[in-house]
């Protein structure tokens, strides 16, 4: 008669499961598993290959696989050490790199092959216009260097202060560009003239003489329009027939109930209207840089068909100098901004310039073309005014860092420049004294 073995019950009282761990499965680490995980492959090799990081984890465990059976190999340096000499699995795109960069390769010398045998068919004046565009290809090439890529960026050239910053100067306030084009300052008040000075003469659009533009576009020996008051800056023993055509008018304006601000500003030259109204009228230059150098383009080409694109790249290259004039006229009140385009008579001849032609602009138009607002000048303004006011009294320096595109205020030391103003002070007073022997000779 067959035997029946009752088996051995595990009764647990304080939980659910079993209450010891059998024999064969002790000292063996668990990894948590989950019913609903998608299994992957035993060994994938593939996860290299995809290109695209979406399809990285197409295949792997969404339930966390754990670290218990993970190896992890500790150098040591007294037996001997492991070296990888496995090679990288790479991408889709890295083994396609040489395929693709042959393809270009031959379709250059395909392009080549053409063009030769283009030549060899052409006529002989096309030969000519062919050989023409082949060689300002490769001066263009020649001039503007490698084609960088698009994700490569040009390395800034350093660029050196104008003045020497020492490591005793203190550091007192910064202003960060960014932060100031975001002011505005509103509640500016139209000015008022406290003075009127100098003599300025007529506008003479039909002069076109070789020399300071600023003077020879003005009608010179005739009437001159007169202030109430003389040029403060000029002597009575000078001659007043040498003296430029300029006129300084005095302006006041209210910024706020505290600030009373008083801005010396200048009027080249007066134009009569067709109605015998007098407009006031700054003149300035442009100076034309070489054009091979400077990625340019040639005034004396372009300056009648292409005038915009002259002025575009003035822009670009000397917004400063331009917004700088704008708002000089603006706060003088000049009707006019004239500004003249002016050359070298030859390359390598810095004495001798030509006036290629002029441009009119009224300077608040020309503001809105330049993206210049007055109203974002005044909350600088008077941005920098607070901050100077809130210093104590001392000497100061303004100036802006070379590389970056931040305003700095330093704490200057005593003495600090007091050796170069004295030196400018004796090379004053030699020259003084060598116009004195020159004169008594």
């Amino acid at each position: 008669m067959a035997k029946f073995n009752a088996p051995v019950i595990q009764d647990n009282p304080s939980g659910w499961g079993p209450c010891a761990v059998p024999e064969k499965f002790k000292d063996m680490p668990y990894q948590p598993f989950s019913k609903g995980d998608r299994l992957g492959k035993v060994a994938d090799w593939t996860g290299a290959t995809y290109q695209d990081k979406r399809y990285t984890n197409k295949y792997s465990s969404q339930f966390g696989g754990g670290s218990q059976y993970a190896y992890f190999h500790e150098e040591d340096e007294t037996s001997f050490q492991l070296v990888d000499t496995a090679k990288t699995q790479k991408t889709a795109y890295q083994r396609n790199r040489m395929r693709f960069a042959q393809r270009n390769l031959r379709r250059d010398k395909d392009r080549r092959n053409l063009t030769q045998f283009n030549m060899q068919t052409l006529p002989k004046s096309a030969k000519q216009k062919e050989r023409d565009r082949m060689r300002l290809q490769k001066k263009f090439q020649k001039q503007f260097g490698v084609r960088q890529k698009w994700d490569q960026k040009s390395q800034l050239k350093p660029r050196d202060s104008s003045v020497e910053v020492r490591s005793d100067w203190e550091v007192k306030e910064e202003m960060d560009f960014p932060r100031l084009m975001k002011m505005r300052y509103m509640e500016v008040a139209d000015p008022l003239d406290i003075e009127c000075c100098g003599a300025l003469e007529y506008y003479d659009k039909a002069t076109y003489i070789n020399h300071n533009f600023s003077q020879q576009c003005l009608r010179m020996g005739g009437e001159r329009h007169k202030f109430p008051n003389s040029n403060p800056f000029v002597e009575e023993d000078m001659d007043k027939s040498e003296v430029a055509s300029v006129a300084y008018r005095y302006r006041h304006w209210k910024l706020g109930e505290d600030i009373d601000l008083i801005v010396r500003c200048e009027h080249d030259g007066v134009m009569t209207g067709a109605n015998g109204e007098v407009s006031f009228i700054n003149v300035k230059t442009l100076n034309e840089w070489d054009s091979r150098y400077c990625n340019g383009v040639d005034w004396r080409q372009k300056l009648d068909s292409q005038r915009g694109a002259v002025l575009a790249t003035e822009l670009k290259n000397n917004s400063y100098k331009l917004a700088r004039w704008t708002c000089c006229a603006m706060l003088a009140g000049s009707e006019y901004l004239k500004l003249g385009y002016v050359s070298r008579y030859h390359v390598k001849d810095s004495a001798r310039h030509v006036i290629l032609g002029t441009q009119q602009f009224k300077p608040n138009e020309f503001a809105s073309q330049i993206n210049l607002s007055m109203e974002n000048a005044w909350g600088i303004l008077r941005c920098v005014i607070d901050i100077c006011r809130k210093l104590d009294e001392g000497k100061y320096l303004i100036l802006k860092d070379p590389n970056k595109q931040v305003i700095r205020v330093y704490s200057l030391p005593d003495g600090t420049f007091s050796s170069d103003e004295e030196e400018e002070e004796e090379e004053d007073e030699e020259d003084e004294e060598e116009e004195g022997e020159i004169q008594f000779s």
